[in-house]
This record gives structure tokens, sequence and C-alpha cells, in this order.
């Protein structure tokens, strides 16, 4: 069972939630929310996907209105097996 790292003050709604499932998972170490921003588009409910590969992870985008976050996961899992446990997350 990994951990969710709380940092901030503020996160998109119903990221929380999401990412402490995300966090009891076997073979996710660490579950960071970063910087949140506002962005051009408007995205429907709460979307999770992968950004970038980071150093013993993944770097995630979560998109809700016209806010976006980063999330950075440490795990050892490869890419297309995190992008189906998140889409399962939101299911």
């Amino acid at each position: 069972m990994g951990r969710l790292v709380i940092t901030h003050s503020t996160y998109v709604e119903g990221l929380i939630p999401l990412l402490k499932r995300l966090a009891e998972e076997v073979g996710i170490e660490t579950v960071t929310p970063a910087v949140i921003c506002r962005v051009r588009g408007r995205c429907v409910g709460l979307r999770l996907r992968i950004s970038t590969p980071i150093t013993g992870g993944f770097k995630l985008l979560a998109r809700r209105g016209t806010s976006a976050q980063e999330v950075f996961v440490v795990t050892g899992w490869e890419r297309q097996k995190l992008q189906d446990h998140l889409d399962r997350l939101l299911n």
C-alpha cells in the first residue's frame, strides 16, 4: 500500500478520494498532487491521463471543468497498466 502526500490547500474537485483509492493498490508507492492551474478548454467530469514518464513513475494530468492539476505517481507499473487502472477508477 502506498501513501498519498497532501501538501496543497486546493485540489481539483473529486481528485483526493480517487487518489486515495489509487494509493491503496499494491505496486503504487507514492501519489503526490502538485500544481493546479486554469486551462482554456472545458472538460466535463473528472479525467486522469498519463502525461510523461518521470524517474520511478509517471506524471498524470487531472482535469475537471477549466482546472488542471499535475499528479506525480511513483510506481513500478508499466504505462498501460497504470492507464487501465485509472480508467477503471473513473468508471
